[in-house]
């Protein structure tokens, strides 16, 4: 037989497990002891004292007597003489008794006196699996394990505590006015202090959340206690796991199914053990009659027996029907709860309702069920497990944990100097902007990169040297105050998106703004969708910079084209075809359309009356006979057509009557014509990377040419008329074939920078010395021609080394 202790293991559930096991499976697994112990004391008792007891049914004193002897050896059987009741003999002897009784336990006996201790067993077995079927089961155990985990570490977490706490010292009043106060504001600027997340469409637009009116003062959040730096890792950690376990557990409903399964069968146990022991507990009785049919044995053919247990069983049996009853009427209760209400639907609407965490999601199938059977244990446990499903409180632990690690001091050790001597800090891949920025009021420059929940406060305003602002894939929110200041006093913004509603819409209304830098995808398809129409907003932009993939310069550019001083378009190699706005735009005096793949320059240029510097750089322009229109624009000093296939210069080019910087390097040219050199305020010619051989004598007209690049061509020989360009400055000859460097190199007495590395050199002038302000540093030549330099040569080119030494000294 099972003891008690083997058979309650199949009912052993981890503790942990109780949080899912509401009153009624509570009362049905105590049923289901009560009914083991029924079936263990019923069959204890039937095992060691269940027995019949049979006599003889004496027919007539006539028929006793009358027996005949069947055989010789009858008198051997019936050597001892026994009387009945009456004093009767029987002629039967102990073992013949013995014999009878038990051949009568198994005829006389129902079958239902003596199993029923083990159908009781067997029954309870079945329903107390089926009882915890779902814990036990693969597919759901592993679930449940999973949920009944992460909601202990939940509850536990002291996250949900100061997250509930904040929640209850919120006055219901303010949030009143706070959402009353938000009907008010611009659609674009966005308010919210902890709320929201930006989408892909409407980046800048939040859900719900606190909102500022811009002629009432801010009201603050209430602020929450720092958390331990462990506690706020595991409650990180806690915001993970709930995400991932929720997005596995919601898609199906089999915890569902097969509680609702399980609780079927039972149910359906149930009305079969009733309807059978109803029918079977009138055969448990104390009289039986047996008929054997031995009677060539004993000489007696009926017998009257009487079953000692059967008072006992049938109290038992009593006992367990009413049981069986009760637990019954619980299976019938839970199914009458199960489909009563959609289990697979769970609301969060009163903890919306009793905190600030009015964006916890409504969840749904096996989620929503272990939700439904957590609140019958407790309800708290629920609404602080809805803690981890906010955003809201997520982003609230994010800013709590990333101010507590970046403070004041270590934000302050990463402001450095930028190339322009002003103070820049630079904040990468945070979970948002820390307060403490806030507090670095002498920062001219601010970067953002990578910080999807950037949220720009009030406190921005005290930033009083901010002129310079970076947003890199980081859509900011800003609140009204901060708007406000913004667009008073930022002068440069930079935006880098991946896509154009990333671009925050309050950029556009930025109307003190003068340099707006655009970085990202621009594509006609998405060019009906870009804000660029409210550029006319920017009454004071003076320089706009888009680097994307435009097919077409967007017409609503050609609104702020009045103020425009300067355009750069750099288009990662996609074709620019309409130019035609350009002719807009007369105030543009710096124009650069690079990588656009454009094979002529553009006719719309030449309108450009005040342009000063135009820059054709990375196209695939072969000719440049359109250059004789630039004799129009008077204006124009700098040309760059550099990283281009041109072949040769148009004669024409001497039209260009005010060029003063002309780079063409990177071109395909083989000549210098001598129409370059009629230009004679030409201060820089950049012609490197090309195949010319031979520079032409005419260079020495060029009086006021301060920079000569001619890096990477096939010059052997230098004309001694390049050395009466005595303003040269910078002398770049590297990579090229020459043999010997004239001795009139003496005469660049302002030369600051010679490169004469890679070419077929065996010796440097000794009047290099002569060269007053060159020094080592600016000089870029194999370190042996060096070496080989007279020693007060060398002595003087190393002036810029040791007086600064001396001078420390």
């Amino acid at each position: 037989m099972f003891t008690l202790a083997e058979v309650a293991s199949l009912n052993d559930i981890q503790p942990t497990y109780r949080i899912l096991k509401p009153w009624w499976d509570v009362f049905m697994d105590y049923l289901a002891v009560v009914m083991l112990m029924v079936a263990i004391f019923a069959g204890t008792m039937q095992l060691t004292k269940d027995q019949v007891v049979c006599l003889p049914v004496l027919q007539s004193t006539v028929n006793s007597k009358a027996q005949p002897s069947a055989s010789g050896k009858a008198d051997f059987t019936t050597v001892e003489t026994t009387t009945d009741s009456l004093g009767r003999k029987t002629n039967l002897d102990f073992q013949q008794y013995v014999f009878i009784n038990q051949m009568c336990y198994h005829l006389a006996l129902p079958w239902y006196s003596k199993y029923f201790p083990y159908l009781v067993l067997i029954h309870t077995i079945i329903l107390i699996v089926s009882s915890n079927f779902w814990f036990k089961y693969p597919k759901t155990c592993s679930k449940i394990e999973h949920f009944v985990s992460i909601l202990g570490k939940c509850f536990e977490s002291p996250w949900t505590t100061k997250a509930l706490s904040e929640t209850a010292c919120e006055d219901s009043e303010e949030n009143k006015q706070r959402l009353t106060g938000a009907q008010s504001l611009p659609k674009y600027v966005s308010t919210s202090s902890d709320e929201g997340s930006p989408s892909a469409s409407t980046p800048m637009i939040t859900k719900s959340g606190f909102k500022f009116s811009a002629d009432k003062p801010m009201i603050e959040v209430p602020s929450v206690t720092i958390l331990d730096k462990k506690d706020g890792e595991q409650a990180k950690a806690l915001f993970e796991k709930v995400r991932k376990f929720r997005a596995h557990v919601e898609d199906s409903d089999l915890i569902y199914k097969l509680y609702v399964g399980q609780t079927v069968i039972k149910t359906v146990k149930f009305i079969f053990i009733l309807c059978y022991t109803a029918n079977f507990v009138n055969t448990i009785s104390f009289e039986h009659i047996c008929n054997p049919k031995v009677e060539h044995l004993i000489g007696y053919t009926q017998f009257e027996c009487t079953h000692n247990m059967a008072y006992m069983l049938k109290k038992l049996l009593i006992s367990y029907i009413s049981l069986i009853c009760v637990y019954g009427f619980i299976c019938l209760y839970t199914l009458f709860w199960l489909f009563r209400i959609p289990l697979k639907e769970y609301s969060f609407e009163k903890v919306r309702e009793e905190s600030s965490f009015s964006d916890i999601p409504d969840v749904k199938n096996d989620f929503a069920f272990l939700l439904h059977m957590v609140d019958q244990y407790d309800q708290l446990y629920s609404k602080r497990f809805g803690v981890f499903l906010s955003e809201v409180s997520e982003n609230k632990l994010r800013e709590i944990s990333l101010n507590h690690e970046w403070t004041f001091e270590k934000l302050r050790q990463h402001v450095s100097r930028n190339a322009q001597d002003k103070q820049e800090l630079h904040l990468f891949m945070l979970s948002g902007v820390p307060d403490a920025v806030f507090d670095l009021t002498d920062l001219d420059v601010l970067k953002l990169e990578l910080i999807p929940e950037a949220k720009i406060p009030a406190k921005i305003s005290q930033m009083t040297n901010l002129q310079e602002l970076h947003l890199c894939h980081c859509p900011a929110k800003v609140e009204q105050t901060a708007f406000s200041f913004l667009r008073d006093h930022l002068r440069c913004l930079h935006v880098k998106f991946t896509d154009v509603a990333e671009i925050p819409a309050w950029v556009y209304l930025l109307k003190n703004l003068r340099e707006l830098y655009l970085i990202g995808n621009l594509n006609s398809e998405n060019n009906k969708m870009i804000g660029l129409e409210s550029l006319r907003e920017l009454r004071h932009l003076k320089i706009l910079h888009v680097k994307s993939n435009l097919t077409k310069i967007p017409p609503n550019i050609t609104d702020v084209a009045p103020h425009l001083t300067k355009l750069v378009i750099h288009n990662d190699g996609t074709k620019l075809v309409v130019l035609n706005s350009l002719k807009k735009m007369t105030n543009v005096a710096e124009l650069e359309l690079q990588n656009c793949e454009l094979e002529r320059i553009p006719h719309a240029i030449f309108s450009l009356s005040n342009l000063q510097e135009l820059d054709l750089k990375s196209n695939s322009i072969r000719t440049i006979e359109e250059i004789i229109s630039f004799q129009h624009l008077k204006r124009l000093t700098c040309l760059k057509l550099w990283h281009n296939k041109i072949v040769n210069i148009p004669s024409s080019i001497t039209h260009i009557k005010n060029l003063e910087s002309l780079y063409l390097s990177n071109n395909k040219l083989e000549s210098l014509p001598a129409a370059v050199f009629s230009l004679q305020k030409l201060r820089c010619l950049d012609v490197s990377y090309n195949s010319i051989a031979l520079i032409p004598v005419e260079i020495g007209l060029l009086q006021n040419l301060q920079h000569f690049h001619i890096t990477g061509n096939k010059v052997d020989t230098l004309p001694k008329q390049l050395f009466k360009c005595v303003k040269l400055r910078t002398l770049s000859l590297g990579q090229n074939c020459i043999t010997s460097i004239p001795d009139k190199v003496s005469q660049l007495l302002q030369l600051t920078h010679l490169e004469l590395k890679g070419n077929c050199l065996d010796r440097l002038p000794a009047t290099l010395g002569q060269c007053q302000l060159l020094r080592k540093s600016g000089l870029v030549v194999e370190d042996h021609l060096f070496d080989a330099l007279p020693s007060e040569v060398k002595e003087v080119l190393n002036q810029d080394t040791s007086i600064p030494f001396a001078n420390g000294i």
